[in-house]
């Protein structure tokens, strides 16, 4: 939401960059800073860089008082540039709009207001009320992506939805007999644990679990995670999960979701390491929509689904896929292999399900495809 009365020409160059810089801050906490949104600040005087700060991780200090303290009693009558609003409420620490007050500032710029209702504009009130100039709209379209997950959490109650498939050029993602390592390549797979390391909540089948043994882990280096693992989840609607399946074990917390907690063998899977959760059945399977609900409970932003082709159709039918990403490998599988998706009923072209490109990007071999829903 822009400032009341600032248009995009009032920026100067050095506004631009400055914010550009507080973007860049900001992507440091990409891996780490979940479930609070990724922050950047730089505090400065004209050209002259006073302090700067990103949020790195939840429960520790926020990118404005990383800012302030590197300033010192230099940020009095100087510019904080900000990705967000700051916030005006007492969470797990304390509003950063009332630090920037009292650091006297003399203006503040913001790419975008908080989707927080908690905050959503009382952060910029308070700044005014101090006397302060406030402006926002600068860069927020590069905000916004930044932070896309913690906007769907606090504007929709659930998290962004990331569907991720390697597949062959013909759309194949597994051999008859369940074969699919690997389809990709090596630098492929590698950008994969990128896409895990942003997620607060990696979701995959049973089905995934008994045929490949996947860990689902982030293996990133540890200073760009500071040790932070996704939350791993299972569906499991007929209780199929192994004991021994590897996603149970260390590093990170798994959850296996079941129709119903005293099923037999939860007991075994709870023993195993799981935290065994019920989730109610829908249609076809577990409810999908009660599992978003779940998630964001839990403050996830950004969910990540690696799994079949039964569940990533089940996904994209019930139109709770919000990015899908398609790793594609320059091999053909034949027609005997699996496809991509399992979404029957589709019978007219105009039932089609559609899509639009927003990236493809060459790694290492393949190609990375990303579209969002039309």
């Amino acid at each position: 939401m822009s400032d009341p009365g600032a248009t995009l020409a009032e920026f100067t160059a050095t506004d631009r960059r400055w914010m550009a810089r507080a973007l860049e801050l900001a992507r440091a906490g990409l891996y780490s800073a979940a479930p609070n949104p990724r922050v950047g600040c730089v505090i400065a005087r004209g050209d002259t860089l006073l302090g700067e700060g990103f949020h790195a991780r939840t429960g520790g200090p926020h990118a404005e008082i990383e800012a302030l303290a590197a300033a010192g009693a230099a940020a009095r009558g100087a510019t904080a540039y900000l990705n967000l609003e700051p916030c005006s409420h007492h969470g797990r620490t304390p509003p950063c709009a009332d630090a920037l007050i009292a650091a006297r500032v003399a203006r503040v710029v913001a790419a975008m207001e908080d989707p927080n209702p908690r905050v959503a504009g009382q952060g910029f009130a308070a700044l005014r009320a101090a006397g302060i100039e406030v402006q926002s709209g600068l860069m927020a379209q590069e905000a916004g992506a930044l932070n896309a997950g913690f906007a769907s959490r606090m504007a929709r109650g659930r998290p962004r939805v990331t569907l991720k498939v390697g597949a062959s050029l013909d759309g194949r993602t597994a051999m008859a007999s369940g074969e699919s390592q690997w389809i990709t390549g090596p630098e492929a797979r590698a950008d994969v644990q990128r896409l895990r390391g942003e997620s607060c909540a990696v979701v995959t089948g049973s089905g995934t679990v008994r045929m490949d043994d996947p860990r689902l882990d982030v293996r990133l280096e540890p200073e760009l995670t500071r040790g932070r693992q996704p939350l791993r989840v299972v569906l499991d609607g007929r209780m199929q999960t192994p004991l021994s399946a590897r996603i149970l074990a260390p590093p990170g917390h798994a959850v296996v979701c079941v129709p119903d907690v005293a099923a037999p063998g939860a007991q075994g899977l709870a023993a195993a390491g799981a935290e065994i959760v019920a989730l109610p059945r829908g249609a076809k399977g577990l409810d999908l929509d009660a599992l978003l609900q779940l998630l964001a409970e839990r403050e996830c932003n950004e969910v990540l689904v690696e799994t079949g082709a039964r569940l990533a159709g089940a996904f994209l039918a019930a139109g709770l896929v919000d990015r899908l990403v398609v790793y594609l490998a320059p091999a053909l599988l034949g027609s005997d292999a699996r496809g991509m998706f399992d979404l029957p009923g589709l019978k007219h072209l105009s039932e089609r399900l559609q899509w639009r490109f927003t990236d493809v990007t060459p790694v290492g071999t393949d190609l990375r495809i990303t579209a969002e829903p039309a």
